[in-house]
């Protein structure tokens, strides 16, 4: 049965640094969205659950049937435990599924964000194709999701597809194909960077092609790795494609497996809700195993 034929309501929650942001997702729609931002800072661990709730009760009714929820850190899939989240220091361990499900009465199913991505990306564009699937997200870091046989790839603890962290250079692969990488080498936001490359500035124009080198040289690491058929790119970096292909390519094109290179098939979304969508979809990434 493919997603536009599940007709099931579900909520579908994106956990940010700042903010946390939900949405009613039903069949390949989403009907209701909300959002609040959050107290990443705060010593107590409730007060963050306590704006997730408040985020997700407007959405909720009697024919939600589950809730799924991506986070910025790993996971006990099967308990819903959160860990060490990165950008919210007081969350070291928190068991989120239990304290949602008794709140709210549903199923809820929580996993890493970026696996939340791939598996919006995948079920939006490529749910009939059983191919190994790559999502990548690109903004203030980098995240990586890999979809297995039409699912998420049932590792040990929520935590593969973390090539981002892969040492590179001076630092990890982060520093060098995220937001960071700007805002580190030239002390501009990427924003800035962009806004100057539009306007055929040098230095703009030059660090967006070491960018794309530095992607090219993470897309090989994927391809040494996992070796999947398709990766698709989003995330706010993402939005400056025009500036970075050409090296990320001609990058990707030293690979030493040529065969590998002309079978990939790599694709930018032009999906904004992909995290949200892929959250509410872990119902069935669950469900159909």
């Amino acid at each position: 049965m493919t997603i536009e034929a599940k007709n099931i309501s579900l909520i579908g929650v994106d956990l940010g640094g700042t903010k946390v942001e939900a949405g009613i997702v039903k069949g390949i729609e989403i009907l209701k969205k909300d959002y609040n931002l959050i107290d990443g800072f705060s010593d107590d661990p409730m007060v963050i659950v306590g704006q997730i709730i408040k985020t997700i009760e407007p959405l909720i009714n009697k024919d939600i049937k589950g809730i799924g929820i991506g986070v910025p850190s790993v996971v006990n899939r099967e308990k819903g435990i959160v860990y060490e989240v990165q950008n919210i220091p007081s969350w070291k361990e928190v068991p989120l599924a239990e304290i949602l499900q008794k709140r709210f009465q549903v199923p809820v199913f929580i996993d890493n964000d970026a696996n939340c991505y791939a598996l919006g990306e995948y079920s939006l564009v490529d749910q009939k194709n059983k191919d190994l699937f790559v999502g990548v997200t690109l903004g203030t870091g980098i995240g990586s999701g890999i979809i297995s046989n039409g699912h998420l790839l049932q590792d040990a603890n929520c935590g593969s597809g973390e090539f981002g962290s892969i040492p590179y250079l001076e630092g990890i692969y982060e520093d060098y194909c995220s937001g960071k990488f700007f805002q580190d080498h030239y002390k501009e936001r990427g924003e800035n960077m962009l806004i100057k490359a539009k306007n055929n500035n040098p230095q703009a124009l030059k660090a967006f092609e070491e960018f794309g080198k530095h992607l090219g040289n993470f897309i090989k690491t994927i391809l040494f790795a996992v070796d999947p058929k398709k990766i698709s790119i989003g995330g706010s970096v993402s939005g400056s494609k025009d500036y970075f292909l050409n090296s990320m390519i001609k990058t990707i094109n030293t690979f030493p497996y040529h065969e590998s290179v002309k079978n990939l098939e790599i694709s930018f979304t032009k999906h904004k809700n992909s995290a949200v969508f892929g959250a509410a979809s872990l119902y069935y990434d669950r469900i159909d195993q």
